[in-house]
């Protein structure tokens, strides 16, 4: 099968599956000698209208993993805006140092029912958005030579394709539910409804975090003020120059203080081209 057009489209709230998926995407476009486009669908703008793609192009498609599957407030739009019109596509998550769960298995069930027809697929760890303390640094040279073999084994398969393949089989289970999040005590935390605070002895009034929610939760006016639904993305925490936004609901604290105590280990990255 010929490629013409390569790819890149992304969730990325704190950079790291931007990462990953523009890594991946531009290796590919360039073993094929193609074009290589990104589609950021972060900020709530690029969400007002669908996206479609053709026959020819290679469409790899990263999301995080939030509570062990896709974002729920991302889902109906990763259902209903992009239009695979038989399009490949290369599904790849990232995760915290915990796991992907069933995030893949999501992703790989929603592009395939959008149209697409999955080629190959994979899950890297990188930094955790709630802390520094799991998988600081990555994605780091292990997880990018990860990458590069899921990169290759997907350019040998297009290459020796003569008709579309059966949909690639990953881990998990599309229809499972999320993980509950559990704290130091081992008991299950609830935290829908925390919402990020603002030191004013640090903040500058920049806006900063008003303009890189990916919700568009946070007043532009007031900072301070979290008008609409937050999923914890750290986004604003992550990308505020002062440092003035944080996280003090305790049932939050303690989920993630059991990460931090629970997995430290190196969790591993996972490819799948069959």
């Amino acid at each position: 099968m010929n490629i013409s057009q390569v790819y890149a489209v992304y969730f990325s709230a704190t950079g790291n599956t931007r990462k990953v998926t523009t890594t991946l995407a531009n290796a590919l476009a360039v073993s094929f000698d193609v074009p290589l486009e990104v589609r950021d669908f972060t900020l709530p703008a690029a969400r007002e209208e669908a996206y479609e793609f053709a026959v020819g192009d290679l469409v790899v498609f990263g999301m995080p993993t939030y509570a062990g599957k896709l974002p729920n407030k991302l889902l109906d739009f990763v259902k209903s805006g992009f239009h695979g019109n038989g399009a490949l596509a290369v599904p790849v998550v990232t995760f915290g140092n915990r796991s992907f769960d069933n995030s893949l298995a999501e992703l790989c069930a929603c592009l395939e029912a959008d149209g697409f027809h999955t080629i190959g697929a994979g899950a890297f760890a990188c930094r955790h958005a709630f802390t520094d303390a799991l998988a600081n640094g990555r994605p780091d040279s292990d997880d990018m030579a990860e990458l590069a073999k899921l990169g290759s084994a997907v350019v040998g398969r297009i290459v020796r394709m003569t008709e579309y393949p059966a949909p690639v089989t990953v881990d998990g289970d599309a229809d499972a539910p999320y993980y509950r999040p559990l704290g130091l005590d081992g008991e299950p935390k609830v935290f829908l409804k925390a919402k990020p605070k603002t030191d004013l002895d640090k903040c500058i009034h920049c806006g900063v975090c008003a303009s890189l929610c990916p919700m568009g939760s946070i007043n532009p006016d007031d900072v301070t003020e979290v008008v609409g639904v937050c999923i914890k993305c750290h986004s604003c925490v992550r990308n505020c120059p002062m440092g003035a936004k944080y996280f003090d609901d305790p049932a939050f604290l303690s989920h993630r203080a059991m990460l931090e105590r629970d997995y430290t280990r190196r969790a591993e990255d996972k490819i799948f081209t069959a």
